[in-house]
């Protein structure tokens, strides 16, 4: 066990562990978006309730989705230290000067983590929050009785600000994951000239089309 706490307490062991946990929350956003799509079907809200009544209700996803709260947060917690650490280096070594050849993103990982960490705790407070503790009205799907999300989800979808905040968020996750996806991959040694360019290929395309298909929800329910 003292192997484990040391590795995890070392500069290599934090960035292992974000690693491992920004590939879990990769999988998780696949998944996120494709429930949240039900949101464009125009049934007045059935589908999505339905689903969010599945996943509220479900034992193993509200275990998986505990999980996922946590690794979120150490995600947080060691992105913060990793920041911090890097630009007290910087510091103490006048020379060091940020690689001039990285991408912007890299670069930023900082202010782009502190973007959605805003994000998400507004997103938790309107959504998860109202979902789980909230006072919802109900609606009937299938003869079952689901709490009406879709209705909440649409007051806030309806207000300018939001939709905007919202968009702004998903450009910060796209760049987030620009750099981040390809380099989780690197940091666990999981890359080789063979599927270098397949690594990157994915990425960018997960780092453009995931975000693009969160935020044209938001979108399409303001203006549509």
């Amino acid at each position: 066990m003292k192997w484990l706490l040391d590795l995890f307490s070392s500069s290599l062991g934090r960035k292992v562990l974000m690693a491992l946990t920004g590939l879990f929350l990769i999988l998780f956003l696949i998944v996120h978006l494709i429930g949240n799509l039900q949101l464009l079907k125009n049934d007045g809200g059935a589908a999505f309730n339905s689903y969010a009544e599945f996943m509220g209700s479900n034992p193993l996803i509200q275990l998986v989705s505990k999980g996922n709260f946590a690794f979120i947060l150490l995600h947080i917690i060691w992105g913060i230290m990793l920041t911090i650490r890097n630009r007290k280096a910087r510091g103490t070594v006048g020379y060091a000067q940020p690689n001039k050849n990285s991408i912007w993103a890299s670069r930023n990982m900082g202010l782009l983590g502190t973007i959605i960490f805003i994000f998400l705790v507004l997103h938790i407070r309107h959504f998860y929050a109202e979902a789980h503790f909230g006072n919802l009205p109900t609606q009937m799907h299938d003869g079952k009785e689901a709490k009406d999300l879709y209705g909440q989800v649409a007051i806030w979808f309806d207000k300018g600000w939001y939709v905007t905040l919202y968009v702004i968020a998903m450009a910060a996750l796209a760049f987030h994951l620009w750099h981040g996806f390809t380099s989780a991959f690197q940091t666990l040694g999981l890359n080789h000239m063979k599927y270098n360019s397949v690594i990157k290929f994915v990425g960018k395309a997960y780092a453009i089309l995931v975000p693009a298909g969160f935020a044209l929800i938001p979108i399409w329910m303001f203006f549509v």
